[in-house]
């Protein structure tokens, strides 16, 4: 139980930073499309790096232990990607 809100917590607070950043204005969002303002990608690539660290840190300290991830599941992730882009296209139309 612990864990998820210490999920949530971290979420809350991604959230807010990417709130207070801006990064969810519509002119952001759709001049990252456009190529003019690449500050959402740089954000987002920002914390890949910082989240990366920060697991393989814990890993080497031997906080937490990495598991081997299962195979993909192709139709499934193509349904999704399905779905998030057509509901990104409608809510950018």
């Amino acid at each position: 139980m612990s864990s998820y809100l210490l999920a949530l917590i971290f979420g809350f607070g991604f959230g807010w930073a990417l709130d207070k950043a801006g990064l969810g204005q519509y002119g952001k969002i759709a001049n990252v499309f456009r190529f003019k303002d690449l500050t959402v990608l740089k954000f987002m690539m920002t914390a890949l790096c910082v989240a990366m660290i920060g697991v393989f840190g814990l890993r080497e300290l031997g906080l937490i232990e990495l598991t081997k991830v299962n195979e993909t599941y192709l139709f499934g992730n193509l349904v999704g990607g399905a779905v998030f882009g057509i509901g990104m296209a409608l809510a950018g139309f």
